[in-house]
Order: C-alpha cells, then sequence, then structure tokens
C-alpha cells in the first residue's frame, strides 16, 4: 500500500502542476498539452485503484478524443501561436474568487451529503458490470455530445474559411 500511496502523491502532484498551467498558460495549444497531462494522471489513478476499464476509457475518449477535437478546433480557428498578450483580458483575481467558491460550495455540497457514508474495502465490481452501466445508461447522452462536437467542429471549419 505504501508504493500506491507514494504513486498517488506524485501523480496527484503532477496533476496539480499541470491543472494550474492549464489555466496560466498564455498559449492554446500549450494548455491543450498541459490538459492531456492532467487527464492522464487521471488514467493512471485509476490504474493505481486496479478500475483498467475505466483508465482505458479515459485514454481512449478523453485523451484520444477531446484533446484531439480541441488541437484541430484550434488549428483549424487559426489561433495565433505563441504568446498573445492582446487575447489577455486581466481578469485573473475575479477569476480566483470565482474558482475559490466554487471550491467551497462544492466542498461544503459533498461533506453534507457524504459525511456520514462509510465505504466498505473488499466489494468488488466487475469490470462486465461496469461496461453495462455505461453503455446500456449512457450510450445515447454520449452519442448526444458527440454530435453537439461534431457541430462544433464543423462551425469552426466554417468560420476559418470564412475570408
Amino acid at each position: 500500500m505504501v508504493a500506491q500511496h507514494i504513486a498517488f502523491g506524485i501523480t496527484a502532484f503532477a496533476m496539480a502542476v499541470a491543472a494550474v498551467r492549464v489555466v496560466t498558460t498564455k498559449n492554446v495549444v500549450h494548455a491543450a498539452l498541459w490538459l492531456m497531462l492532467v487527464l492522464a494522471g487521471v488514467a493512471a489513478n485509476f490504474i493505481l485503484l486496479a478500475a483498467e476499464f475505466v483508465a482505458v476509457v479515459q485514454v481512449l475518449v478523453y485523451i484520444g478524443a477531446i484533446v484531439v477535437l480541441f488541437l484541430f478546433g484550434v488549428m483549424l480557428t487559426r489561433a495565433p501561436i505563441g504568446h498573445s498578450h492582446d487575447l489577455d483580458n486581466d481578469q485573473r483575481w475575479a477569476a480566483a474568487i470565482v474558482a475559490l467558491f466554487l471550491f467551497g460550495v462544492l466542498g461544503s455540497v459533498l461533506i453534507d451529503a457524504f459525511h456520514r457514508v462509510h465505504v466498505v474495502p473488499g466489494s468488488v465490481q466487475r469490470t462486465n458490470d461496469v461496461a453495462l452501466s455505461i453503455f446500456q445508461t449512457y450510450v445515447i447522452p454520449f452519442e448526444v455530445v458527440s454530435v453537439v462536437l461534431l457541430a462544433a467542429l464543423v462551425g469552426a471549419v466554417v468560420i476559418a474559411r470564412r475570408d
């Protein structure tokens, strides 16, 4: 268990640093790459929890699809590459205050909802059960989100090609 705790600490630290870099970098491509590092850390934590199926889904859906779609959108919209000071609106302090407020609200809601819940170690959930619950319940919302993302990509192509 000590090795798992150390590995979790390392991945959690790397994810925290990458998450801060996502919102502080001025280069949109670098932000997408930092986001990919955060999502890879989530997949690594799923592997530490012996949830290999969820880790593979994390890699395929989020790293393999969402980040690639984001990078294609950036490339198609001809976003400036590199440091662009004219795209920044200097509202970082307001964003930090809102983020801390949301952290407090989410933390209090989670503590209020789950403070008496005890997790029983040793309960086993099979991959087959997880797969059935995902694909029976969430396949239609997943497809709807896919269509929305495709529409956003087509919109980005149309806007980029309008000259």
